[in-house]
């Protein structure tokens, strides 16, 4: 079965799965209001209405007790995004929007091939936004999920004031387990701090406008301090005298090549001996790769706190990138 066919059945599922309404005069509930109220001025009477919509889904806390990235290996989890059918995909997505994503990337310097790497392993290009009303999804977490309800009681807060801002619906969005929207999948914080309006139309909709798309993910980037024009990542063998412990895929760069190099840790690349680097060990479909990230390699998990994710966005993009640079010549 593909991913594809996974993620329509879970869609399915979601729209489907039976759940309960929230009640809101539980405690914790009852609180959450007296807070948004006291500190952010909220409607007392509207607020009740928006969260009495919510629903409790079980769904939801199965789900994100089980992601992708903790249960698969780097070679089942890469099998899901490095298909033919995503580049093919993403190039043809890279072709209609070619002007835009050129124009967003020299105004940032986030490469093309990484806007397009994210929106590709993010949304498959807007064919997977998640079926999961955001309401219900923060709810839940925020609520009925103790070992995150913290996190997901801010981004609850964030997603309600996101609501008043932008004169949404707070019913109509719809979003993946955790609570992420529209094509670039943003938490509801990220969507306050980072969505921009690149068209100049007063609005900053990552639902359907791609060129705001493009340019929210790239400010996304930038706010996370991107380098322009320096390396993500590249494949790495120890050497007979590494003795190092087998390293851990750590979300930091606290060693530099120069550092990594001495430890006999065998690599090729431009940036300078000082630049922060990380080596990296995941299990492949041939076995055990080693792998140097680079900053902005741990830039990218910024965008979802996992190194398989940021390298299936760094080869997809590199991919998508070659299949147009060949469809061009």
């Amino acid at each position: 079965m593909t991913y594809r066919h996974i993620a329509g059945i879970a869609f399915l599922l979601a729209a489907s799965t039976p759940g309960y309404a929230i009640d809101t005069d539980e405690p914790t509930v009852a609180r959450f209001i007296d807070e948004m109220v006291s500190e952010h001025d909220y409607d007392r009477a509207v607020l009740q209405d928006i969260l009495g919509e919510a629903e409790y889904k079980e769904s939801i806390v199965e789900q994100i007790s089980k992601p992708a990235e903790r249960t698969l290996t780097w070679a089942d989890y890469r099998q899901i995004f490095m298909t033919d059918e995503r580049v093919k995909a993403g190039a043809a997505f890279w072709r209609e929007h070619r002007e835009a994503l050129e124009t967003v990337s020299r105004d940032t310097g986030v490469p093309v091939e990484i806007i397009v790497g994210i929106i590709g392993v993010e949304t498959y290009y807007g064919r997977i936004t998640g079926g999961h009303r955001v309401l219900d999804a923060l709810s839940t977490l925020a609520f009925y999920y103790p070992p995150r309800e913290k996190f997901f009681r801010s981004e609850l807060q964030q997603f309600l004031l996101l609501v008043r801002e932008e004169d949404m619906q707070a019913v109509d969005a719809f979003g993946s387990y955790a609570g992420a929207m529209g094509r670039p999948q943003f938490m509801p914080s990220s969507y306050r701090a980072y969505a921009v309006d690149s068209t100049g139309d007063n609005k900053r909709d990552i639902w359907n406008n791609w060129t705001d798309v493009a340019g929210s993910i790239a400010n996304y980037f930038v706010a996370h301090k991107w380098r322009s024009g320096e390396e993500v990542v590249t494949q790495a063998t120890l050497g007979e005298r590494y003795t190092g412990t087998p390293p851990e895929n750590k979300l930091t760069a606290d060693s530099t090549v120069a550092k990594l190099s001495g430890e006999d840790v065998l690599f090729s690349t431009k940036q300078a001996k000082e630049s922060p680097a990380r080596l990296l060990t995941l299990e492949g479909a041939d076995g055990t790769e080693h792998w140097v990230g680079f900053h902005n390699f741990f830039v990218i998990t910024r965008y979802n706190r996992s190194v398989m994710y940021a390298l299936a966005v760094h080869q997809l993009g590199q991919e998508i990138a070659l299949q147009v640079a060949n469809d061009d010549t």
